[in-house]
């Protein structure tokens, strides 16, 4: 018996975000990646997402203007207009 598995494509997205920065959990549920603070928790933890191209396990990574994230086949950039000072 054969089983057909349906690969999704690996997607690539700009997020606009208007702080200086977002932190990695609060990104996971913006985004809907995840639908709980407690799932986002877990999918980090468990090394399914990576920023920058590293596996990141720390929920409150603070990502700034140019990091992308990486999660279940898709990699978001975040493009934030505020200045850093």
């Amino acid at each position: 018996m054969k089983i057909k598995v349906k690969v999704k494509e690996h997607s690539f997205e700009k997020v606009e975000i208007k702080t200086e920065f977002i932190q990695l959990q609060a990104f996971l549920k913006f985004m809907g990646i995840a639908e709980t603070g407690g799932q986002a928790k877990e999918f980090i933890q468990e090394g399914k997402v990576k920023v920058n191209k590293e596996v990141c396990t720390a929920r409150g990574k603070k990502l700034r203007n140019g990091d992308i994230v990486s999660a279940f086949s898709s990699d978001y950039e975040i493009v934030s207009n505020i200045n850093e000072n």
